[in-house]
């Protein structure tokens, strides 16, 4: 038995030497916004951030997140008080099916914190990673750039989250 830290607490788990971290987040911890579409890091519904820096949890071997930060979409906020990127994604209309969106909301998250004020086209080529299959990515791109602006509206300051 070894310990993952996710969204700030210390879990149990128990690590398969080849299992990835999407497999233990989703059936150990019950992470279920952890979406697991390709398997093959193509379509980035798996994304989470790993001390800050986006990774496809798919492809990412569980014991290589052993005594990191690990922050997935259940982490970003609450019903009650949602992440500025989450309000924005509402606002925006940036999802059809949803299927795909917390992965772009993480990716989002490791994007406007290393560029807080992106052009649309950069945001458009930074969101390029994930996938839509429903075709959503106009109002996903706007969704970024509102997310920038809320945040930026409040100095870059994000209640800890």
């Amino acid at each position: 038995m070894t310990t993952l830290n996710v969204n700030g607490t210390s879990l149990p788990v128990r690590i398969d030497g080849s299992e990835s971290l999407a497999r233990v987040l989703r059936e150990q911890l019950n992470l279920i916004g952890v979406r697991v579409s390709c398997a093959e890091g193509e379509c980035g519904s798996c994304t989470v951030l790993v001390d800050g820096q986006q990774k496809t949890s798919c492809l990412m071997i569980a014991a290589q997140a052993v005594d990191h930060e690990i922050v997935t979409i259940e982490g970003m906020g609450t019903p009650e008080d949602l992440h500025p990127i989450q309000e924005a994604f509402i606002e925006e209309q940036g999802m059809q099916c949803g299927f795909c969106t917390p992965g772009f909301i993480m990716s989002a998250k490791a994007w406007l914190d290393e560029n807080p004020n992106p052009t649309p086209e950069e945001t458009a080529v930074a969101m390029s990673g994930n996938i839509c299959r429903c075709g959503s990515y106009p109002y996903i791109v706007k969704a970024v750039q509102c997310a920038a602006q809320k945040i930026n509206c409040c100095n870059g300051q994000e209640n800890s989250k």
